[in-house]
């Protein structure tokens, strides 16, 4: 343990670090399924969907709450924590967390490639591998903590303002929407777990987290930019879901029927032209590129630990994307089965790594620089844990009816 503890002699992360860590969780959960997710589901429910998007909100941001509170009070990542806590379990939930963000990793450089083609017309593995390169080019920098840092919050500034441009553009009927958030005209609870396993599944859920141990912004003194952090990052991943749906939304609204294959993108054409469809094309890129980012400092993140040197950390990571890379090339495409399959992985991971969390904030105030945790937020913690536990088994049944 006391060689776990010796990164806190660094010095204390800066305001570029949180901000970094709080962009990191949301633009890895805003990757390209989100925008296909959150424009399909429009289609499905109209005005309805906002109620959904609330309740999620509100689901997430306790989850965020614990997980960054009792990581950032430890100074441990959650494989070290697992470990911590019980020899060897931080090792079985490092290698999900691993193979889920390696498959997803391939959707996510089919995503730059996407944006590159909708942006320029440039053709999209030529596209995925120019992503690729810039994303390497990052983690082998002499400053990538701070370029990682800078990168992800420039480009969720610009995934948000081209969002609230199409969102204006397409004039949504706001007030419509706003009723349904207290008044829902329908409620699907299908839709609503799989926008919270889509915003803090997997690794999403502890990415700006160890980040900010990786900043060192750990220990009861940090508390409180902990706390606001995560509630900001979920508030960030909420208000792109929001300008979304209302993009949408007012296309739909009017009567047009957006095509099945590319919903986000037909929308994005029907609001703003020509315009509307090259925003799409960089808030695809911007969303793929900063999920390439979050996948792969994540999964590196949780095979390794903070006594490993930064230089192998760095060409671990590289080489993840590489791999993604190659696969995707191979492949030409985001091979569907295997993204499923990637996305019930991140069903398991999330109560497992929530157990952790609340085993530690419950039991072990030791591992929490002998901080009192309050009964409050363990308890509103376990009643989300719950729910990540019926997502659990649906993501089980989901394996078993894919592999079939």
């Amino acid at each position: 343990m006391a060689d776990i503890k010796m990164e806190v002699m660094r010095p204390k992360g800066g305001r570029s670090a949180v901000i970094g860590a709080m962009f990191l969780m949301a633009t890895s959960a805003i990757g390209p399924g989100f925008l296909t997710q959150t424009s399909v589901f429009t289609v499905q429910l109209g005005a309805a969907f906002a109620f959904a998007i609330v309740l999620s909100i509100l689901v997430d941001i306790p989850i965020q709450m614990n997980v960054w509170r009792v990581l950032g009070l430890s100074g441990l990542r959650a494989n070290e924590l697992a470990n911590a806590l019980l020899p060897g379990l931080g090792w079985l939930l490092g290698g999900l967390v691993f193979i889920g963000g390696l498959v997803f990793n391939i959707g996510n450089i089919a995503g730059t490639g996407l944006g590159f083609n909708a942006m320029l017309g440039l053709d999209t593995r030529i596209g995925g591998v120019i992503s690729a390169a810039i994303a390497i080019f990052i983690f082998l920098s002499r400053k990538a903590g701070l370029a990682l840092d800078r990168l992800v919050a420039a480009l969720g500034a610009i995934m948000i303002l081209l969002m609230l441009y199409v969102a204006i553009v397409s004039q949504p009927p706001v007030g419509e929407a706003l009723k349904n958030v207290v008044m829902p005209a329908e409620i699907n609870f299908l839709v609503i777990t799989t926008l919270i396993g889509g915003t803090v599944g997997g690794y999403i859920t502890f990415a700006g987290a160890h980040r900010m141990i990786d900043s060192n912004v750990t220990g009861r003194e940090s508390l409180s930019r902990l706390t606001n952090a995560s509630v900001t990052g979920i508030i960030i991943t909420g208000i792109m879901r929001v300008l979304l749906f209302l993009a949408v939304l007012g296309v739909v609204s009017t009567g047009v029927a957006l095509s099945k294959d590319n919903t986000a993108a037909d929308a994005f054409y029907n609001a703003a032209g020509e315009i509307g469809l090259r925003s799409f094309g960089v808030v695809l890129w911007s969303a793929g590129i900063t999920s390439v980012i979050g996948a792969s400092f994540t999964s590196i993140s949780f095979v390794t630990t903070q006594n490993t040197s930064p230089k192998i950390r760095s060409w671990a990571t590289v080489i993840f994307i590489l791999a993604s890379t190659v696969a995707f090339i191979l492949l030409n495409q985001a091979p569907q089965k295997l993204l499923i399959f990637a996305g019930a992985f991140n069903g398991i991971i999330l109560p497992l790594g929530f157990t952790v969390v609340l085993w530690a904030a419950w039991r072990r105030r030791d591992l929490l620089d002998g901080y009192k945790y309050p009964r409050w937020l363990l308890f509103i913690g376990v009643a989300a844990w719950l729910l990540t536990i019926y997502l659990g088994i649906r993501s089980i049944s989901g394996i078993t009816a894919l592999w079939a």
